[in-house]
């Protein structure tokens, strides 16, 4: 049974952290992003070291009172609010801030959990490194909530997720002890992956504090294109092809519907046009490497003979870095001008065997469309990888509060397809609290059982970030 933070515990915590170390709640910390969710704490922790934040988590533990870490707040399924329960501390850590090694030779570095993912990017950089996680919130997540979360983003085909590019981790138990495990070792077989533990944890099972990632070369070249395709089938087939010719150097595929660019104008009427032509289905595609002649022979070669097929209907290829930007920033922008032009939106964020998403996009359309007349799908996505970002925008003219109403009714038609065709729920956002429910309902019996058996051996009094990933009591 948790507990409310008395003024004792309170007054102790804020001894551990000093005058600078903590804040009143505020919406800041409290209110996920797209306003699904609104947090409670009792005060904002914002420890300044390790050290501190095992304190603090001791302290906790002992008066049995919840904790929630909170990295760069951008979370989209409310995995750092807690809306419900009692009263919890809200532990940030965006004061942990500090890039502590850059090691070239070893290409890795070792960085503090409150670091900006940016800012991770300009440390490597400066070094003439590539710290490869790259995502449209990349200035305000964290480092510790990108690994809190697995996320992926724009190049996770070439490079990987979160999970992929950390060697080793920092972590304050739920007893407040501290596990060091920043190795920079690639391999390392000393009994059960820790580090594979706490990643897409959610905070469920400690609090990261630092980490020790892995860096990859800068690409000397990059050619890039967008294009209008026939069909996704004909997008995937594309994707095969250019990996093909190019060596496997594909660093972005995305797949978009026309309407996802169709709020992107809406919302930024200054943006242009990528291709000449407009379609149903358009694909950015960017390829990294070392020769640009070679990048380019292989992309352009692929576009001509998909142009020869009818497969491709239109191409534009990126003729500076103006225009590959350019590119890119309109993909970067879909999520955000939904909002602008799509009214209320119900987001789903999935994953798929690559081949089967043309057979998803056929079935979830019609599943939804026949379940929500008028409602419009509004797919896009990183298929390189086999994310897709399947959001349906409420009907034009509807009541945006009556279609959000319908959000558990809809997920539940959109996973279960999912299901079917051996996807998955969550593909780089985590469960968090949002969920929840779909978890218990589409997930493994014996992995549930698996989770919920670890969580209580690790955090026997489930003070850390409760409600978040499992529901309290098993369905």
């Amino acid at each position: 049974m948790l507990n409310d933070p008395n003024e004792a515990l309170l007054a102790a915590l804020k001894t551990i952290v000093g005058d600078a170390g903590w804040v009143e709640p505020s919406d800041t910390y409290l209110t996920e992003q797209r306003g699904l969710y609104q947090g409670r704490a009792a005060i904002v922790l914002r420890p300044a070291s390790t050290q501190e934040v095992a304190a603090c988590v001791r302290l906790c533990a002992e008066a049995k009172v919840a904790i929630v870490p909170w990295g760069g707040g951008t979370g989209l399924v409310g995995g750092q609010v807690m809306p419900e329960g009692p009263v919890p501390v809200v532990l940030s850590l965006d004061r942990m801030c500090a890039v502590r090694a850059v090691i070239p030779q070893e290409s890795a570095m070792i960085v503090e959990a409150g670091l900006p993912v940016q800012a991770a990017q300009e440390a490597a950089a400066a070094h003439g490194k590539l710290f490869p996680l790259s995502y449209a919130s990349e200035g305000t997540a964290s480092i510790g909530g990108g690994l809190s979360t697995n996320s992926g983003g724009l190049i996770a085909v070439r490079y990987g997720v979160a999970r992929d590019m950390c060697l080793g981790l920092e972590v304050v138990t739920p007893q407040g002890e501290i596990w060091n495990g920043l190795s920079t070792l690639r391999k390392d077989n000393t009994g059960y992956d820790l580090r594979d533990l706490y990643i897409g944890a959610e905070g469920t099972l400690g609090v990261i504090c630092a980490a020790s990632l892995k860096l990859a070369p800068r690409p000397a070249a990059k050619s890039t294109a967008f294009a209008v395709v026939r069909s996704p089938a004909d997008a995937v087939a594309l994707l095969d092809a250019v990996q093909t010719a190019s060596g496997g150097a594909v660093a972005t595929f995305e797949l978009m519907a026309r309407l996802s660019l169709d709020f992107v104008f809406a919302a930024h009427p200054d943006y242009r046009e990528p291709v000449g032509t407009i379609g149903d289905w358009y694909v950015l595609v960017e390829l990294w490497g070392s020769d640009e002649g070679a990048l380019d022979e292989a992309l352009q070669g692929c576009l001509a003979a998909g142009l020869e097929s009818g497969a491709v209907v239109d191409a534009s290829v990126a003729m500076n870095e103006t225009q590959r930007t350019g590119f890119r920033t309109i993909r970067e922008a879909m999520s955000d001008a939904q909002k602008v032009g799509g009214g209320a939106s119900i987001k789903h964020d999935i994953s798929l065997p690559i081949g089967r998403i043309p057979e998803f996009l056929a079935v979830a359309e019609k599943a939804v469309t026949d379940a929500v007349p008028n409602a419009r799908p509004c797919p896009f996505g990183h298929l390189g990888d086999g994310n897709l970002h399947y959001n349906i925008s409420q009907p034009v003219g509807g009541d945006a509060t009556v279609f959000l109403g319908r959000w558990a009714e809809v997920n539940g038609i959109v996973h279960e397809i999912v299901k079917t065709m051996g996807g998955s729920i969550s593909a780089e956002h985590g469960i968090g609290r949002l969920k929840q429910g779909e978890l218990a309902r589409h997930g493994d019996s014996v992995k549930l059982g698996l989770l919920r058996r670890i969580k209580q051996a690790l955090d026997p009094d489930g003070i850390m970030n409760p409600g978040a990933i499992l529901k309290d009591d098993p369905e």
